[in-house]
């Protein structure tokens, strides 16, 4: 699943440890959710779609790889 994450967060000034602080997550969480090699719990998409103010589908991008 692609992720607008690293784009939200770099456009308020956000370092990767200051997010995973924010959203209670360690900083290699939030690598992993901005480089696809994890996707977030539903619980934790929330929460990062509340801190960026905008809708989860604005941010997380399903691709269907059928």
């Amino acid at each position: 699943m692609k992720s607008r994450v690293r784009e939200l967060r770099e456009a308020r000034g956000w370092s990767q440890a200051q997010l995973g602080e924010r959203l209670e997550v360690s900083r290699q969480t939030i690598n992993a959710v901005e480089t696809g090699k994890y996707d977030p719990s539903l619980p934790l998409a929330f929460r990062i779609a509340r801190e960026f103010g905008e809708p989860i589908e604005s941010i997380f991008l399903f691709e269907d790889v059928s």
